[in-house]
Formats: C-alpha cells, sequence, structure tokens
C-alpha cells in the first residue's frame, strides 16, 4: 500500500522541501520583478483569496487518491451560494439555517454524481462534465441568472481575524490538517489509498469500494458548498458565474502538490503548497502586468509539466518494482 498512510518517509519530506523551494523561489522572484510584491499587504490578499480554493482542493486530493475526478466543482459552489442567498432573501432564513441548506446542496450534488459514476460503472469524467452544465444551470435557475446581494448577513466568514487575515483562511487550513489526519491515521484514509492502487485487491480483501467511493465525492460535494459560503462571504453575494473555470485551478493544485492522477498517492497537506504556488503564481504575474490570456496560458503549461513529472515519477517506481 501506498506510503502515503505511513510516517512521513525520506521521500515524503523530499516532496516538501522541493514545494516549498518552489515556493519561495517564486516570491523572491516576483519580490525581484514588482517592488509592490515583497509586502505584507500582498501576502494577506493572497491567503484572504484561497481559501474557497483550498476548502475544494482538500475534496479534490481524495478524488483523484481514489483515480476519479470532479469537474463539477466550480458549479457546486455557485449553487450552494445561490441556495443560501435565497433561503436568506426570498424564504427570510436566520443564517444557519440557511448556510446549512447550501451545504446540504453541496452534499446532494456531490453523492449524485459518486452515485452515477459509481452504480452505473461510468468514468467520473464524463459524469462530473454532465454535473458542470446541469448544476450550472441549476445555479442560473435559482437567482434567475443575477447576481443576489445577501449584505453582511454571512460576512462573518472573511472578516478580518488575525493580522487582517480572514477566519476563513484559518478554518481551510484546519480542514487541510484534518484532511490530512483522515487521509494517514484512519481505516477510512487507508481504504481510500487502497481503491486507488489497487481496487480488485480491495475487493479480494472483502472491502467493498463502491460506499467508499461515493463517500468521498459526496465529501467533495459538501466541501464545495463550504467553498460557496466562503466565497459568498467575501463577495457579500451569490453570483451564478461564480467558480468557472475554478475547477482547473483546483485540479491543478492539487496535481502540483504531487497527487497522481493514477490513483493510489497524494498528499493533503502538499496539496496546500500546490494552492499556495498557484496563488502566488496569480498574484506575481498580476503584479507585474501579465495580461489574463497569457496567466492562463502560464498556469496551463504549469499543469502540463506537473503531469508529466507525475508520468515520470510513475514510470520510475514501476521500473524500480
Amino acid at each position: 500500500m501506498s506510503t502515503s498512510t505511513k510516517s512521513p518517509t525520506s521521500s515524503q519530506l523530499g516532496t516538501y522541501l522541493g514545494l516549498s523551494a518552489v515556493l519561495i523561489g517564486m516570491v523572491v522572484l516576483f519580490g525581484n520583478l514588482s517592488e509592490y510584491f515583497f509586502s505584507a499587504d500582498t501576502f494577506v490578499a493572497i491567503a484572504n483569496e484561497i481559501p474557497a480554493l483550498l476548502v475544494m482542493a482538500v475534496g479534490m486530493t481524495f478524488v483523484l487518491i481514489i483515480a476519479g475526478i470532479d469537474l463539477s466543482v466550480g458549479s457546486v459552489l455557485a449553487l450552494s451560494a445561490a441556495a443560501t442567498a435565497n433561503a436568506i432573501l426570498l424564504w427570510h432564513w436566520s443564517v444557519l439555517p440557511a448556510a446549512a441548506l447550501g451545504l446540504l446542496v453541496g452534499l446532494a450534488c456531490g453523492a449524485i454524481t459518486g452515485s452515477i459514476a459509481v452504480v452505473w460503472r461510468l468514468p467520473s469524467f464524463i459524469v462530473s462534465l454532465g454535473m458542470l452544465e446541469a448544476v450550472r444551470g441549476g445555479a442560473y435557475v435559482a437567482t434567475d441568472s443575477r447576481t443576489q446581494y445577501v449584505g453582511d448577513a454571512i460576512s462573518g466568514l472573511a472578516a478580518p481575524w488575525v493580522g487582517g487575515v480572514s477566519s476563513a483562511f484559518f478554518i481551510a487550513v484546519a480542514l487541510v490538517v484534518v484532511g490530512q489526519l483522515v487521509l494517514t491515521k484512519t481505516v477510512f484514509g487507508r481504504y481510500v489509498v487502497g481503491i486507488g492502487t489497487n481496487e480488485e485487491a480491495m475487493r479480494l480483501a472483502g472491502i467493498n469500494p463502491s460506499p467508499i467511493r461515493i463517500a468521498v465525492f459526496a465529501a467533495t460535494g459538501l466541501l464545495a458548498g463550504f467553498a460557496g459560503l466562503m466565497q459568498s462571504a467575501r463577495l457579500e453575494a451569490a453570483d451564478p458565474n461564480a467558480g468557472t473555470g475554478i475547477e482547473l485551478q483546483v485540479i491543478a493544485a492539487v496535481v502540483i502538490g504531487g497527487t497522481s492522477l493514477m490513483g493510489g498517492r497524494g498528499s493533503v497537506v502538499n496539496t496546500f503548497f500546490g494552492v499556495l504556488i498557484i496563488a502566488v503564481l496569480e498574484a506575481g504575474l498580476a503584479q507585474v502586468g501579465v495580461s489574463d490570456p497569457s496567466k492562463r496560458i502560464i498556469t496551463g503549461c504549469v499543469i502540463v509539466v506537473a503531469v508529466i513529472i507525475d508520468t515520470l515519477r510513475q514510470r520510475r517506481a514501476a521500473r524500480a518494482h
């Protein structure tokens, strides 16, 4: 079974150090290219930008480890936020029940994606692609294709807490810790890695992978719903276009963090580094004046390079065995 379920090995420590070196190198590079980058304001802004991305990346790490993929998380973010906004604005619910509704919507979307993929034995790529469109359409219907302004009803998540950094950031970091502990210290985490490594061996061992797979997708949907709350709190609004394309950033962050697209290997802590690398890259490119299309080209190239590195790592590991 993968070493990701054991105590950190020298290889894992090497990965941590490698990702840290890349992150520090990027900070130094952009600090030299822009006189405004290396400042407290920049780092606070990055910290306040990443909570939604980080929360979804935690769930996506588990999805990729079971050799699946979920392209619908951005749409689920938007629909969950829309459900919460409707509950507050139209039905006059208080904040906690409205937020719970948004989380339940995310959970349901993830459970539906996982159930269809598992029961019908369909590629999760295709199922989640269909859900991406269907759920996005639901967000437009729920909001009448207009941004719903909820004001400061749920702005507490985005309120400055320590040094101008929002509570959402600290909650997201706490979820990273919880996710890593679940992955490395629980039976569920071992089953997740085992399914991604060799699903047939898990079946022969008497373990049914189906409910575990569905649970992983459901949890990812729940986290996407929570990301929707974070996004709404920061914008004080529910935008039906929110999260468009963010699924690519989420997958990029997880892959950059070293989680294998082939399944069986991953780390939530490494995903955190991947999110930071993506965030610093985008902030740095913006400060040095790179256009949005050029930023997308560079980000796409980073994803391709990360996938190539992962493929080479897999081949090297296969030859070693």
